[in-house]
């Protein structure tokens, strides 16, 4: 057996499989939340004042801060990032 590279990466796996785009919105998702949390965190911010600070719901806010859930607009990311002084950034880069 040859211990070079056998078979392909992950990413092209993910790709054949029709995976792939879904997979890179949920891992984008996730380090969203987490960045959102953290900033939180830092500034001593509950989920109830920051909702307040985005003018939504607590649940709203719960759903953006959930990592399983994918589907969130940019405008609920620009009021998170907004109310935690923040700017959003978002660019396309090369595949």
């Amino acid at each position: 057996m040859n211990p070079k590279h056998l078979g392909s990466d992950f990413d092209s796996f993910l790709e054949e499989e029709g995976l792939l785009e879904e997979a890179e919105a949920v891992a984008t998702k996730r380090v969203l939340a987490f960045q959102i949390g953290r900033a939180m965190e830092e500034q001593n911010l509950s989920k109830s004042a920051m909702a307040r600070r985005m003018k939504t719901s607590r649940s709203a806010l719960d759903r953006l801060l959930d990592p399983t859930v994918p589907s969130v607009t940019l405008l609920s990311i620009e009021r998170a990032a907004r109310a935690l002084g923040k700017r959003l950034r978002v660019e396309m880069v090369e595949a």
